[in-house]
């Protein structure tokens, strides 16, 4: 079994010790995964047909893609060639997009917060919320791209460095600087942990917050599954908001999620897990085909 991981260079030199583990754990179960840079790979139609280059040369597909590039036309491209791809078209074409996110989730009676979508060409004189307000671009990631506006003339500083995107509003009444990260694996809740910023209204852990172990309740446990049960996933992070009576509040789905978080605060071999699913998935992927 041979399979693709793809990351965009700067993002793999960030990564460098999740991509080695991530290779030694393949390796340990005997398939063969090659880093490959997104800028080295080339996707089109020649002559009627889809194609794959990578530096220039055309290259035989794997049996299966691990997309770390963000890009849910890479997952596309792979879909309409029959590669499994993880994660696929519909977790990365939903997840990495904050206002779509919502949008599904709102048909699965997921508790989430008054969310409103706006365009960043076409920003409203005042906002649709009372201040403060926190105003995320919808394709940020990493707590990038997010801002805590008090007041008008915040809001009038943001219209004018807003760029050509799509943002959702929310108001402030949660928990500011906390938020719980699930772990899933397919259908599989494989843990929660809390992530809790001092200093900063965003929790990330990047962003120098803390992180604990969060023991799920059976009421939580079930909302997580019924996420779980609209989507096909791989390997994601469900985040949730923290109301102040303490429930968790749907904040956003993380497709391209990392680990350094959970193996701070537990034992738990992720990328084991993660590429023993993968090979199930694939195997069944070509009995099926058969």
């Amino acid at each position: 079994m041979i399979g693709w991981l793809i990351y965009q260079q700067t993002d793999a030199k960030e990564n460098a010790t999740y991509i080695q583990w991530f290779l030694e754990e393949a390796n340990k179960q005997n398939i063969q995964v090659t880093l490959i840079y997104r800028e080295n790979i080339s996707i089109g139609i020649v002559n009627g047909k889809k194609q794959l280059f990578v530096h220039g040369i055309s290259e035989e597909l794997p049996d299966f893609i691990v997309n770390r590039s963000i890009e849910p036309l890479f997952q596309q491209f792979f879909a309409n060639q029959q590669i499994p791809t993880f994660n696929n078209i519909q977790t990365a074409s939903i997840a990495n997009h904050k206002a779509i996110t919502h949008l599904a989730l709102c048909e699965l009676n997921v508790p989430m917060m008054p969310t409103f979508f706006l365009q960043g060409r076409a920003l409203p004189h005042d906002p649709p919320l009372a201040y403060p307000i926190i105003v995320k671009s919808a394709t940020g990631r990493g707590g990038e791209e997010v801002f805590f506006i008090q007041h008008r003339q915040e809001w009038i500083d943001f219209q004018q460095t807003a760029t050509h995107t799509d943002y959702v509003v929310q108001p402030t009444d949660v928990q500011l600087g906390k938020d719980v990260r699930v772990f899933i694996i397919g259908k599989e809740i494989i843990a929660a942990v809390l992530r809790t910023n001092e200093h900063d209204f965003r929790a990330n852990f990047k962003l120098g917050g803390t992180a604990s172990l969060y023991p799920l309740t059976n009421q939580e446990k079930a909302m997580i599954r019924r996420i779980c049960s609209y989507f096909d996933f791989g390997l994601v992070g469900i985040d949730f908001l923290i109301d102040h009576q303490n429930n968790l509040i749907f904040n956003e789905i993380e497709d391209v999620v990392g680990s350094r978080i959970l193996s701070d605060v537990t034992n738990i071999n992720l990328l084991e897990k993660y590429i023993s699913f993968i090979i199930k998935t694939v195997k069944e992927h070509k009995n099926s085909n058969n």
